[in-house]
């Protein structure tokens, strides 16, 4: 790709396919963000299951879905290309996220034995295999297309993909506030029915924004594709064992919501057939590395190899925002940011459901004025304007809208969002002075921020197990602020390394190796957060000063843990920034 065919398709700075990409995802993770924030509360509030096992299916759900994209990574570089990939992906997300809002009855008990609805659970555990399959078809490739459309030594990639990260961020943020308040306050149905028709709006932009993607995204070998294999073309019989392969993937999620077949009663199936997965590819990765690279691919991919391992630490405490942080904020925060500004009559509506229209409605109008009228501020200008009355839109929501513990996660997405520029900048700006710390450092530095998230909630455990009373609300805000901040270091610098550091035709299976790290990420966040289980037996209160030691316990000791990983990150980034070749 040439300097000339990058400007010539730019807005604001950017390639246009990079917003394409931005909202898509946006719409994705507005889907997928919003369903989970509310899948532990609607599996212990209405299906009555107990905190290890919500925790377990939220594991089990969380791995899987990426664990995934290490096989749709790899189809797509081999045979479907990232386009048809992305767009199956999202045919089943739109079918899982709708099939969530099939809640059935609520579990009631009787003689104290739990009695649930098991076609409604049924098709729970259908719906997220759905959702697990579409990921692992989806997630790997679309951040693949970003980082093909800079060219490798593009000074502007890492601030493209904090860019592209903001959107993940952005849909993470509107799905709390949407879909976490809809499904608390009016019903779970509405809240995981929004998370589908976000999911359909996000398949809409990218069907949209192909001529943007720069024929970057088609199959690598065509005619591959119509090869008859078992009697049916190829991309059929991929398309047909994708969907074969639901059946199982729901077996799975309902065997780790009843226990079944957990090694020791903690260990469940899914986290066995994940670390399968990970025997596999790092038998792939040593061959690979040892038989089919030049020693400066080798030592490049070893030293990408490293940052992913940092990346599963830092997501390990990440994921607690979805699992103990939730179940902390619901039984021992109070909720409202500014309590005396609180719409207390009726049940308020987000006025972000409006936001989600807008922001992508106004990208289209933007980028047709910008090809109408080349060098003209209006496109700007008008997008602008549509930035500034989402803000106007969010700050109204985020102020009188009744939060609860599923809608409070939209700190996580607000903080990402408002510090991907100043992040973006700041990387730019240390680069044209030549202090950009690299890669390395800066994953080291995710990992001490991310860690240090877990101090505030620490200190508001000791609180509550001292006075017996909730703690305010704004000790998260300021967990949140932490934990994204650490994250801002990290995550879409890792992204961004993926592009760099891997040998260019295992770029989709190693993006899919970093998504298979955040999978087990989500499956230790599990394990490490049934330290703080609670099980309230029938008829009996909450023990507030027993929950806070609990919580407490575990925000200390995932603190250390990660301060400790950080420590040895600092340790050997010399080393890794040598093996990196040269890569910034």
């Amino acid at each position: 790709m040439n300097s000339t065919a990058i400007a010539s398709d730019d807005f604001l700075g950017h390639p246009k396919g990079v917003y394409v990409c931005f909202f898509t995802e946006m719409w994705e993770r507005f889907s997928f963000y919003g369903m989970k924030a509310l899948l532990l509360l609607y599996l212990t509030k209405y299906h009555l299951f107990g905190d290890k096992a919500g925790l377990d299916l939220l594991g089990a759900y969380g791995g899987l879905v990426y664990c995934i994209p290490v096989f749709g990574g790899m189809l797509a570089d081999r045979w479907l290309g990232m386009r048809r990939a992305v767009l199956f992906g999202g045919i089943l997300l739109v079918l899982g996220h709708l099939g969530m809002a099939f809640e059935g009855h609520a579990a009631y008990r009787v003689n104290g034995e739990v009695v649930r609805d098991t076609s409604a659970l049924a098709v729970t555990y259908l719906s997220l295999a759905l959702i697990i399959m579409g990921v692992g078809f989806l997630k790997p490739n679309i951040s693949t297309i970003v980082g093909k459309l800079y060219a490798k030594d593009d000074p502007r990639r890492d601030s493209g993909f904090s860019l592209f990260y903001a959107g993940i961020n952005l849909g993470a943020l509107f799905s709390s506030l949407v879909c976490g308040f809809l499904g608390e306050a009016y019903g779970w149905k509405y809240g995981f029915g929004a998370a589908g028709i976000g999911m359909l709006a996000g398949l809409a932009m990218f069907l949209w924004g192909q001529k943007y993607l720069q024929g970057h995204a088609e199959p690598p070998q065509p005619a591959a594709l119509k090869q008859r294999v078992l009697g049916l073309p190829r991309e059929w019989l991929i398309y047909l064992c994708a969907v074969l392969g639901v059946l199982p993937v729901a077996w799975l999620m309902w065997a780790a919501g009843n226990g079944a077949f957990a090694l020791g009663g903690e260990i469940s199936l899914a986290l066995m057939l994940m670390l399968a997965v990970l025997g596999g590819v790092l038998v792939w990765f040593a061959w690979f590395t040892g038989s089919k690279c030049t020693p400066v691919q080798r030592q490049q991919m070893i030293a990408l190899m490293v940052l992913i391992f940092l990346a599963l630490v830092f997501f390990t405490m990440y994921e607690q925002s979805y699992g103990s942080w939730v179940t902390f904020t619901d039984r021992l925060l109070t909720k409202d940011i500014v309590p005396s500004l609180v719409i207390t009559g009726g049940t308020p509506l987000p006025w972000s459901i409006l936001s989600l229209l807008l922001a992508p409605l106004g990208f289209v109008i933007s980028a047709r004025l910008s090809e109408r009228r080349p060098g003209s501020s209006a496109p700007r200008t008008f997008f602008a304007a549509i930035v500034m009355l989402m803000l106007v839109l969010l700050v109204r929501d985020c102020l009188v809208i009744p939060q609860t513990a599923g809608s409070l996660t939209y700190l996580g997405g607000l903080f990402l969002v408002l510090l991907a520029p100043v992040f973006a900048a700041l990387w730019t700006w240390m680069d044209r002075r030549g202090w950009e710390p690299g890669k390395p450092v800066k994953s080291a530095w995710g990992l001490v921020i991310g860690a240090l998230s877990f101090l505030p909630l620490a200190l508001a455990a000791q609180q509550v197990g001292a006075t017996g009373e909730m703690a305010s609300v704004w000790w998260l805000v300021l967990a949140y602020f932490l934990l994204a901040s650490g994250e801002m270091c990290l995550s879409p610098v890792g992204l961004s390394a993926v592009t760099q550091l891997a040998v260019p035709r295992v770029m989709s299976l190693m993006m899919g190796t970093w998504f298979l790290a955040t999978a087990f990420s989500e499956t230790l966040a599990a394990l490490f957060g049934k330290l703080a289980a609670i099980e309230v037996p029938e008829g009996e209160s909450l023990d507030m000063v027993a929950a806070a030691g609990a919580y407490a316990h575990l925000f200390w000791l995932l603190m250390w843990i990660g301060l400790g990983c950080a420590l040895a990150a600092f340790i050997a980034a010399p080393l890794l920034k040598k093996m990196m070749q040269g890569v910034k």
